[in-house]
């Protein structure tokens, strides 16, 4: 018996050492491959560099000069906010959700894996906070090939535990939070809480944070903006609720009261083609692409304006912004009424005076410059195929004043409709510091993307004239006060380059007789315009222009004294704003700032600056163009009128101005400004034979002058600009006249008579 027992202690000793043995084997392998996986043999790991600064894929943001986001670009929209910036209650809802522990762990819950081990997963994974950081980080998605999933899960514990030595709890929160997407173009908690509830992440209710934290588990399965998953996304958010009661985070009273509560979204996408600015930021976005490769990193590499989460801090101001766009469109809506209005009889609308093969031209240019043109293109498509398909009845969205409409159309039909919209440019900008603060390059950046502001130039017309003016007054020593004979006058062939005899007419078919500098421009008389540019020659009002910092090619002929010369509303703002600024050009700036990731500053704006004119000079224009708004061609600002409706503006404050209209009406400007501000308008439809028939609609005092008056309005009603509502400082000793006799009614009128009865 005793032998008996001898042999089954043997046996299950043996069976002991089996076990240990293979025990001590399986464990010695799991810290082998552990140990092997921190090597990164089974896939490259971070390195200690790496866990100080991952690769963060930060959006750039853009920064108005009030602090305002206006806008970012990014191939991941996400701009990353401090632990401190997050409300109390969506951390609470974070760790109540998603890692109940995570105080008490670091960085693998063991308890959790354990469930989840001896469960298979049944009541839940165990992944903790920081391990999907982790995965976020360094592998993203885990793979379906489950050997590679495996080693995928090693790896994420190890480096949660380096996290873990490297970063505080809170910062692995914060980390977390800017890295998880929300989906909608939102990824980060700063792009959620703006994307879903237009509001910074500190202003998110508890029921908001609840909303956020529980599409962490989902986020496609648990997309707020679907409708029919709305059900679905109410009770994951009362879910959350419910875990912050459990782990004590929230009262259960308050709960039931917030578990009530309907789902309300501010959703907001956000979109290059959307929001504020959407033209200034297309712009700047051209400019970022020459910055980067003028402007290197301090190791030789260039920036990535999508990628590395610069700040540009730039000039405009977001409220100025607002109030521009709102003028254009509250402005450009009414018009658009009565262009469609005055092309109800025209056969070849929107086009007038243009024969059949001109307008079978313009539409072939305009077919070849479109989208529809360029993709068909790339598929190799013949471009009588591609021809064929533009007369073929097609489903589309078109963009209309009362919202976006669905219909079918054909391309060709399309692109005539599109071809009926006014279109319109705006920039405002400060003269002494020549920061723009209001960019405006067209009516909608999603239908209509050509800038207008900054890319489009189009002839000024008779806002040219000021320029002319300007080079008598420097050239010819004369005055606003100074009287010249408005008559008619003929520049014959030869003399400056004229290859025929000139004569140019008034507007309004009449002379005025002797008629003083101020009173000419006022009332944008062509012959005055025309002896003047005699006297001093096209090429010295040429050399003025481009002084005042015109970029554009200028004829060296003498019809340019009528705004024959195409210039961008860019440059047009900027020489305007040199006569506000004492005869001072400054450069217009765009950007005051920009800063890396860091808050580095790594670019500081320089101002480009230089004499054009005198103080005394420039004063004198300013008083000319005080003329034309007191008794001139920009006296609607004065009675709010546009000439075929009213509006609330009606200015009493000193304006320097001028209205400008072309050839056929197919341009109409204004160029106005005060003390500390100057804006620039233009208004016409993208092709110059697209037009308003008649000058009464077509001129710049209907089409542009409200615009500026309705802009100007907002910005006097908000105190917190400081617009100037007081006079043009006037230099002291001033040596030209500027203060000139002002004619009775009465003598007007006899002028007038005169004037009618050809004396």
């Amino acid at each position: 018996m005793a032998q008996k027992k001898n042999v089954g202690t043997a046996d299950f000793s043996t069976y002991t050492k089996k076990f240990w043995k293979f025990f001590a084997y399986g464990l010695g392998g799991i810290f082998l491959f552990f140990f092997l996986a921190s090597l990164g043999v089974f896939g490259s790991m971070p390195s200690f560099d790496e866990l100080e600064n991952p690769d963060s894929n930060l959006a750039t943001e853009v920064i108005s000069s009030d602090g305002v986001t206006i806008g970012k670009f990014y191939r991941e929209n996400r701009t990353p906010i401090s632990y401190e910036d997050l409300p109390q209650h969506l951390v609470d809802a974070l760790v109540a959700t998603e890692d109940e522990r995570f105080y008490n762990h670091s960085g693998i819950d063991a308890r959790g894996t354990m469930r989840a081990v001896f469960k298979l997963g049944s009541s839940g994974g165990a992944s903790t906070i920081t391990q999907q950081l982790a995965k976020l980080l360094f592998h993203g998605e885990r793979s379906r090939n489950i050997i590679v999933a495996v080693t995928q899960k090693v790896k994420e514990w190890i480096i949660a535990t380096k996290l873990e030595r490297q970063y505080t709890k809170n910062e692995i929160i914060a980390m977390y939070l800017n890295r998880a997407d929300f989906v909608n173009t939102a990824v980060g908690i700063r792009s959620a809480a703006k994307v879903y509830f237009g509001k910074e992440p500190r202003d998110l209710t508890i029921e908001e944070s609840a909303l956020l934290v529980g599409m962490l588990k989902n986020p496609s399965l648990y997309n707020p903006t679907r409708e029919r998953r709305k059900e679905l996304v109410f009770n994951r958010r009362n879910t959350v609720l419910g875990q912050m009661v459990k782990n004590g985070y929230l009262e259960k009273e308050a709960k039931e009261q917030l578990e009530k509560l309907p789902i309300k979204l501010d959703f907001n996408p956000e979109s290059h083609k959307e929001g504020i600015a959407t033209y200034f930021r297309e712009y700047l976005r051209d400019y970022m692409r020459k910055w980067v490769k003028e402007n290197k990193k301090p190791d030789g590499s260039d920036y990535n304006i999508y990628s590395d989460g610069l700040k540009i801090y730039t000039t405009i101001d977001s409220r100025m912004q607002k109030y521009a766009e709102e003028a254009v469109d509250e402005h450009i809506k009414n018009l658009q009424v009565e262009f469609f209005k005055s092309q109800k009889n025209n056969k070849n609308a929107p086009f007038y005076k243009i024969n059949q093969e001109e307008t079978d031209k313009l539409m072939l240019r305009a077919i070849k410059n479109s989208e529809r043109w360029r993709l068909m293109k790339l598929q190799d498509i013949s471009e009588e195929e591609i021809l064929k398909s533009f007369d073929i009845k097609t489903e589309m969205t078109v963009f209309t004043w009362k919202g976006e409409r669905d219909t079918i159309m054909t391309p060709r039909d399309s692109i005539r409709y599109y071809k009926h919209f006014l279109r319109s440019g705006m920039i405002s900008m400060e003269p002494q510091t020549g920061h723009v603060k209001a960019w405006v390059g067209g009516i909608n950046y999603k239908h209509f993307q050509y800038d207008h502001a900054g890319q489009g130039a189009r002839q000024v017309g008779s806002t040219f004239k000021p320029f002319v003016y300007a080079t008598a007054i420097e050239q010819l020593n004369m005055s606003p006060c100074d009287s010249i004979i408005d008559s008619p006058f003929t520049i014959p062939r030869g003399r400056h380059g004229v290859s025929a005899d000139w004569t140019p007419k008034n507007s309004d078919h009449k002379y005025r007789g002797m008629i003083n500098l101020k009173r000419a421009l006022a009332n944008s008389i062509n012959t005055i315009s025309a002896k003047l540019i005699d006297r001093t020659g096209p090429r010295a009002v040429i050399d003025l222009t481009q002084r005042l910092g015109v970029s554009s090619e200028i004829p060296a002929q003498v019809s340019i004294c009528l705004g024959a010369v195409e210039i961008t509303v860019h440059d047009m703002v900027a020489a305007f704003s040199t006569f506000a600024n004492n005869g001072i050009y400054i450069k217009p700036q765009i950007i005051s700032r920009i800063e890396d990731k860091n808050g580095n500053v790594i670019f500081q704006t320089v101002p480009e600056s230089h004499d054009v004119l005198n103080q005394d000079i420039a004063y004198a224009v300013v008083k000319l163009l005080e003329g034309v708004t007191e008794d001139g061609t920009g006296t609607r600002l004065r009675a709010g009128r546009a000439g075929f409706r009213s509006y609330d503006y009606k200015f009493d404050n000193p304006i320097a101005g001028k209205t400008g209209t072309t050839q056929n009406n197919s341009d109409g400007w204004f160029m106005g400004f005060v003390p500390n501000l100057c804006t620039g308008v233009w208004v016409g439809c993208e092709d110059r034979s697209a037009r308003f028939n008649t000058t009464a609609m077509g001129q710049g005092a209907t089409m542009a002058l409200p615009i500026w008056g309705i802009y100007m309005d907002k910005c006097y009603k908000d105190p917190k600009l400081s617009v100037s509502k007081e006079p043009f400082e006037r230099p002291k000793d001033l040596t030209v006249k500027v203060d000139c006799w002002k004619a009775s009614k009465d003598t007007l009128d006899f002028d007038q008579d005169v004037n009618e009865f050809n004396f």
